[in-house]
């Protein structure tokens, strides 16, 4: 099944600075041959669902390896069954009714 996920992996105790570690997990969801798109609080995801949940379990292996005891993670997700959608396809969408 194909999915669209908003996520956000958040680290604790390291700091006030991620970005180190949105880029590891940038990296883990690109590898993994995932779709993505990073925006200002996450990143949008697009892919099989075994396979996006999967990098999204290696993030956080990968986050923790790094030093961070502890991880939060909020995640947005939606899928079809009635026809295939990408994340442009949604945007698009609101982008034209707005015009």
């Amino acid at each position: 099944m194909k999915v669209i996920m908003d996520v956000c992996v958040i680290p604790m105790g390291v700091g006030v600075s991620v970005s180190a570690y949105v880029v590891e997990c940038h990296k883990i969801l690109k590898e993994a041959g995932l779709r993505t798109q990073l925006h200002a609080y996450g990143t949008n995801v697009e892919g099989d669902w075994d396979e996006v949940m999967a990098a999204v379990k290696t993030c956080h292996e990968k986050v923790h390896a790094m030093g961070a005891p502890r991880i939060t993670t909020t995640l947005k997700l939606g899928t079809r069954t009635d026809r295939s959608q990408t994340m442009e396809d949604k945007v698009s969408s609101v982008l034209n009714k707005m015009a």
